[in-house]
């Protein structure tokens, strides 16, 4: 599903994160967030949790049997722990978000693409995932036993009939970008680094940027509600709480 901004009004907060950055805030109930690939090839992994009351986490799990796939794009929601909706994909041009590959550790990048210190490369030095995800964590008085699951936006797993995984290349082209609507107060925490599949000897993490917006049309969410049954009551459970 690829549209214009014609749903959305002018941009509130916009900010770039460079590859290998992270960065964390809270999307407001109502409001909008676009995450764009800016020069292709970009991967963003992520992670949210109800901003008022932080148990309740992002549920991966119930996110894909409750709607029957095995990949996110327009029309998915990301469910809580609690059957409610965090977030509603209600736009992506791109067509395919993993739902898999998690994250890497420092030890798994080292292994991969080699020392890369800062000593070394100051500011060029080689960032993982996991780390990165806990640095934002800690701002909002979190730690590592709260970094449970995450989502891969802008790249591409399958699995073939012998259940191994592979790793599409090429799957988000610069420009592509995801729309996710709040139907609540969410904190979104994410980081820009290659995929633990991509399978580039080089550590060369793109760039992304995101922006927040206002709503112009009450259903935006209209398709992510009737995509699923379950989705309508996950809806109906958030519409409840937020009374």
């Amino acid at each position: 599903m690829k549209n214009d901004m014609s749903t959305l009004r002018p941009c509130l907060y916009e900010e770039l994160v460079p590859g290998g950055g992270h960065t964390s805030f809270i999307l407001k109930r109502g409001r909008v967030l676009r995450i764009k690939d800016i020069e292709g090839g970009a991967n963003v992994s992520a992670t949210f949790l109800n901003a008022d009351q932080k148990s309740e986490r992002f549920n991966l799990p119930d996110t894909l049997k409750g709607q029957h796939t095995a990949k996110l794009t327009a029309g998915h929601c990301l469910y809580s722990d609690m059957g409610r909706v965090l977030l509603a994909i209600s736009e992506d041009s791109c067509g395919w978000h993993d739902s898999f590959g998690g994250v890497m550790n420092a030890q798994e990048v080292e292994e991969k693409y080699g020392p890369g210190r800062y000593q070394e490369l100051r500011n060029k030095f080689h960032r993982n995932g996991h780390d990165n995800l806990l640095v934002e964590m800690g701002k909002w008085n979190l730690n590592i036993q709260d970094l449970l699951m995450v989502v891969n936006f802008f790249s591409k797993v399958i699995v073939d009939e012998a259940g191994q995984f592979f790793f599409v290349e090429g799957n988000s082209s610069a420009g592509d970008y995801i729309d996710l609507y709040a139907p609540m107060d969410v904190l979104i925490i994410l980081t820009a680094l290659q995929h633990p599949m991509d399978p580039s000897p080089q550590y060369n993490p793109k760039p992304i940027s995101f922006s927040i917006h206002d709503v112009v049309e009450d259903g935006i969410s209209f398709g992510c509600h009737t995509s699923r049954p379950e989705n309508g009551r996950a809806f109906f459970n958030t519409a409840l709480y937020c009374v």
